[in-house]
């Protein structure tokens, strides 16, 4: 009885240190923590609307279904729904009336994976599901961080754009 405990205890062990490690993502995104907020900031840099930050790990479903949040200085989340997967991030907006994304010096998505380098080698507009005239210029990253600038956009029932990325081979976070 004592050895059927030491073993199970002895596989519960290297099954918990196993989990703990950090492991290769192997170049995608499944798997990861990734955290979304909505950001505005003025034309000095300053924040003037940053969403209620949310938290999921990267899974086969849609990972963020966003909704207004009553607003702050005039400013609110325009519905969104974001799914991501191994090498691509999809935002599309239902069937909502059209308008226009607040101009500002930066107005859009910040998505912050959580990672032990610098995440992603390439990130570009799939001119193919760009509904909004989204321009490759208006996406930039920084370490484990993807910035969709949306300002001055229009946008009508059924928009939709896709971010392909390449993703480097370092470690989940």
């Amino acid at each position: 009885m004592a050895f059927r405990f030491s073993c199970r205890a002895l596989t519960w062990g290297v099954l918990a240190a196993w989990v703990a490690s950090p492991v290769a993502a192997d170049g995608t995104l499944i798997g990861r923590l990734v955290t979304m907020n909505v950001e505005t900031y003025d034309v000095d840099g300053a924040p003037i609307f940053i969403s209620k930050g949310r938290t999921v790990r990267v899974g086969n479903s849609v990972e963020f279904d966003l909704l207004p949040e009553n607003g702050f200085n005039g400013l609110d989340v325009v519905p969104v729904r974001i799914e991501i997967t191994n090498d691509r991030i999809e935002f599309s907006y239902g069937k909502q009336q059209g308008s226009f994304f607040q101009p500002a010096r930066f107005n859009g998505y910040v998505l912050r994976f959580e990672a032990e380098c610098g995440l992603f080698e390439s990130a570009r507009v799939d001119a193919g599901s760009n509904t909004i005239e989204l321009t490759d210029d208006r996406i930039s990253t920084q370490n484990g961080a993807l910035f969709v600038d949306v300002k001055g956009l229009t946008f009508g029932p059924n928009a939709a754009f896709g971010v392909d990325v390449r993703v480097s081979d370092c470690l989940l976070g």
